[in-house]
């Protein structure tokens, strides 16, 4: 059992609802006690608040949980097992993808994630209302975790980048991040819209020197385009490409940065045959492309 199990199942509910009904009640009592939470704080917060605002009796969360800080361990054991589903989707997207869109994607990400009350009271009380044995999941070895995450990203987007740099990078980023996140967190949805929007142009200004497009296409950097692993080895050539195998996952596959098709000028190399008189069969002995496909660029020309 790990440790996210493990606190969910001993600390927090006293039992486990094992029909539909329970577990409906169960997401409405968290809901209603992060909404709380959120209003008057955790402190001010009562059970018979949370009740009320779940619209049931009081007894009916104690069936459930043994007190306030109970309801609090759930709604941390729910929004630690979500945001690792969240940021592990993230992490699996291809590390080729262009710098504004990946950093568009998780900002816009993050921001739909934390619209809903519970992922967003956790995180609002961890960075602005610590209390001390409040959290038992989400603590500084979370935090660091991440910066790690995000430093293994620049050494794969830039392999030139050392250990150190990458991982400097990797906390400036973070920390700007959850800073004009959190403030974004508590603006109304007009201003936290405008600075989501600044926030990604402050993040691709800042990353874009060391981990942006023209150095990434400069260094080549091979993923698996099965597992999006960079743990990837020369495996040989075949029609003149360079092949490689994941050792992760074991994928074989071709050169993903060789021009795919033919460039521009043998098509119109190919097209201004025909137009000449030159067979089909006559151009692919000559140019080496396939004759349907010199049959299917005339008939695009024409």
């Amino acid at each position: 059992m790990n440790k996210s199990s493990q606190m969910s199942s001993d600390n927090s509910l006293r039992r486990q609802p094992k029909q539909q009904r329970g577990r409906q009640r169960v997401a409405k009592i968290l809901t209603a006690a992060a909404e709380v939470f959120a209003k008057v704080g955790y402190s001010a917060a009562t059970t018979q608040q949370i009740a009320d605002r779940a619209d049931t009796a009081v007894g009916s969360i104690y069936q459930f949980f043994p007190d306030k800080l109970a309801i609090f361990h759930a709604l941390e054991a729910e929004h630690m097992e979500q945001v690792a589903i969240v940021n592990t989707k993230l992490l699996a997207k291809d590390i080729r993808r262009p710098l504004s869109q990946t950093i568009a994607e998780m900002v816009d990400t993050h921001a739909e994630y934390f619209e809903h009350p519970i992922h967003q009271i956790v995180y609002l009380q961890y960075f602005l209302a610590p209390i001390p044995g409040l959290f038992v999941l989400f603590d500084d070895e979370f935090d660091r975790m991440v910066i790690q995450q995000f430093a293994n990203i620049c050494q794969q987007r830039n392999p030139t980048l050392d250990r150190e740099q990458s991982e400097l990078i990797a906390e400036v980023f973070h920390r700007t991040y959850n800073g004009l996140f959190l403030t974004a967190l508590k603006s109304d949805r007009l201003y936290r819209q405008k600075l989501y929007t600044e926030l990604k142009k402050i993040l691709y200004a800042y990353l874009d020197p060391y981990i942006g497009d023209a150095l990434l296409m400069h260094n080549k950097v091979m993923i698996c385009v099965n597992c999006h692993s960079d743990r990837v080895a020369k495996n040989g050539h075949r029609h003149g490409k360079q092949r490689y195998i994941c050792r992760a996952c074991g994928k074989q596959f071709a050169d993903e940065y060789s021009q795919r098709g033919y460039p521009p000028e043998t098509k119109q190399q190919c097209v201004t045959l025909h137009q000449q008189g030159m067979s089909f069969r006559e151009i692919e002995r000559q140019t080496g492309v396939s004759h349907n496909t010199v049959i299917n660029w005339v008939a695009a020309a024409s």
